[in-house]
């Protein structure tokens, strides 16, 4: 008998790119890639490339540790996911970074923005004024946030274009006198660039924050793709005012299949010279929000093809230094790597992978744990122990390292490389999904994925009639914060 032209390797619960309704999808392997097949009763069979490189699928399912769990949950399980985010208890993963949007108002009008932000009054998605939260919103997200996490790991103070909100520093100040163990600032710099006193007055908040730089190219026509305007100046002004000061950077690259996936390489390099940047993340588009001149079919580019690319166009990291994050395997790659006396000496793959692994906490942010820390300092020190200083290594493996370690080493010798894949219609897989750590403060006090929040809980967003459809003609709004479920309840 004939063999069928595929390995059929998983059975998952995905979503027709057409309807948003929940369809059964099988996991497929064929000439070295992964797919997902599924079948919509309405629009018919649909396949989806998920990933190329067959391998590196399999390492990301052998990376999967046991979720750790929020404090509280915010939402009943009653539809199944994702229809009952907020986050429900059957979610898996407690939030790694959870961003709080300040404002809906953006400096720019991006083609490109999952966020639908814009410059321009009314939003053409929502149909509603774009506006700027208020500051007694803003700290009771902040609130919401801490409730759930206790102490967060990372909140993102995000947008829109967050440092154009008229209240921002309070807004800083705000999160600061949180226990918040880092902050973010999401922004694409161009007030960093344009203001001198902005950009000293952020620095005076160091050293407990981290800009989050929108750095998409170093030619004019992929930034008006995905930007709308050459800001090649604008860029190496802001980072030019973030060297001034020293004030940790990571660049942020919106990664679109054949117009700057080229350039994965040159920006790792770029990045590698400047004082203040520490990493640089590659997140590929997301198929939500606002995308003008983006075709599914011919632009989507998934985790492992820019891993490969990485790969490829730096020489900087090898296979063994690109690893998957445990808490969110399928959709975070990272690497880390010194830079000392003018080398870069890659950092992940010193560790045996499974060292690494039992080692690493459930999370990208890895500070905390005591066994890893005692494995990192070993490969540089003898005569040292992680007790012998109480700030040495304390945060070598996170995402916003601050390092104090032997041999003179510090905070500006340390690199990050990370992938961020977010899910959308398209490559949406519920096993996946289930296992999100980067979450959002929804202004009614829910934390929801980033992933479902883009697709169905965004005010405006095409999901929105799906998820009122499912909950029977109801408004898309759940549980109210105070109705809590006790992890301890779940069994």
């Amino acid at each position: 008998m004939p063999s069928r032209p595929h390995l059929f390797y998983g059975l998952t619960n995905s979503l027709c790119s057409q309807c948003l309704s929940k369809v059964e999808a099988k996991i497929l392997f064929r000439k070295g890639n992964v797919y997902l097949a599924k079948h919509c009763p309405t629009h018919g069979p649909e396949e989806v490339l998920i990933a190329d490189d067959i391998d590196y699928y399999k390492q990301c399912q052998e990376f999967i540790k046991p979720g750790d769990m929020p404090r509280r949950f915010n939402t009943p399980i009653k539809y199944g996911c994702p229809y009952d985010c907020g986050i429900c208890a059957d979610h898996e993963q407690h939030g790694c970074i959870t961003l709080v949007e300040l404002t809906e108002r953006c400096n720019l009008s991006c083609p490109i923005c999952y966020a639908d932000a814009g410059a321009e009054e009314i939003s053409a998605q929502s149909h509603q004024p774009r506006k700027h939260r208020s500051l007694e919103q803003i700290e009771q997200m902040l609130d919401a946030i801490v409730a759930n996490e206790g102490e967060p790991d990372v909140v993102q103070l995000s947008g829109g274009e967050p440092t154009i909100h008229p209240q921002f520093f309070e807004v800083l100040e705000a999160a600061q006198r949180r226990p918040i163990k880092h902050i973010m600032i999401n922004t694409n710099g161009v007030r960093i660039a344009k203001e001198p006193e902005f950009a000293k007055r952020l620095a005076s908040y160091l050293p407990g924050i981290e800009v989050y730089l929108q750095f998409d190219s170093f030619d004019e026509g992929p930034l008006r793709e995905l930007r709308g305007a050459d800001l090649r100046q604008v860029r190496q002004q802001a980072i030019d005012r973030l060297n001034e000061y020293n004030l940790s950077t990571t660049l942020v690259s919106t990664v679109k299949k054949g117009l700057n996936d080229h350039e994965i390489g040159k920006t790792i390099d770029f990045a590698l010279k400047q004082k203040a940047i520490r990493g640089v993340t590659f997140q590929p588009i997301q198929a939500a929000g606002r995308l003008d001149g983006f075709e599914a079919g011919r632009d989507r580019y998934t985790l492992t093809e820019v891993r490969r690319s990485i790969l490829e166009q730096s020489d900087t990291f090898k296979p063994k230094d690109l690893l998957p994050v445990p808490c969110h395997p399928d959709c975070l790659v990272m690497g880390y790597a010194l830079k000392l006396a003018g080398k870069v000496i890659p950092l992940t793959g010193l560790m045996d992978p499974t060292d690494f692994l039992s080692a690493v906490p459930n999370s990208v942010v890895y500070e905390q744990d005591e066994e890893l820390k005692d494995k990192i300092f070993k490969l540089f020190s003898t005569n040292h122990s992680p007790a012998s200083s109480a700030s040495a290594l304390k945060q070598l493996l996170c995402c916003l390292p601050k390092v104090n370690v032997p041999a003179g080493m510090g905070y500006d010798n340390i690199f990050r490389v990370m992938v961020v894949q977010f899910l959308d219609a398209y490559n949406f897989d519920v096993r996946s999904v289930k296992r999100a750590c980067i979450h959002i403060a929804h202004p009614d006090g829910r934390i929801i994925p980033f992933d479902t929040y883009n697709l169905f809980y965004r005010e405006g967003c095409a999901g929105q009639a799906k998820l009122q459809e499912v909950m029977g003609g109801m408004p898309a709004i759940a549980t109210p914060m105070t109705s809590t479920i006790s992890p301890v309840s779940i069994n």
